[in-house]
């Protein structure tokens, strides 16, 4: 009778702890499952990242190539100090001009 009663307690605590396992694995699976749906998001999310990076590469280098042109232009032209010289030379040659 005690065998029958062992055996009965040991298979119901085998089937439990059964059951319990079935549960977590069924669990884990639904983890693994995000897991991977996640890493599927964070690949498409890269690859939108690097296509940005790429357009927005492409307008700085736009951006330094004017850059660049605007700087040339400004050192062909006079300052304002260089200006301010010139208009007085100016001044004064047209003083001695309408003098003689």
């Amino acid at each position: 009778m005690k065998k029958i009663k062992n055996n009965k307690k040991k298979n119901s605590s085998t089937h439990n702890f059964g059951v319990i396992v079935e549960h977590f694995e069924s669990k884990l699976d639904l983890v693994v499952e995000g897991n991977q749906m996640l890493d599927q998001k964070i690949e498409t999310l890269r690859g939108d990242i690097n296509e940005r990076f790429q357009v927005v590469d492409q307008k700085f280098d736009a951006v330094f190539d004017e850059l660049h042109l605007i700087r040339n232009d400004l050192k062909e032209k006079v300052s304002r100090d260089e200006f301010v010289v010139l208009e007085k030379r100016v001044l004064a040659l047209e003083k001695k001009a309408n003098q003689k």
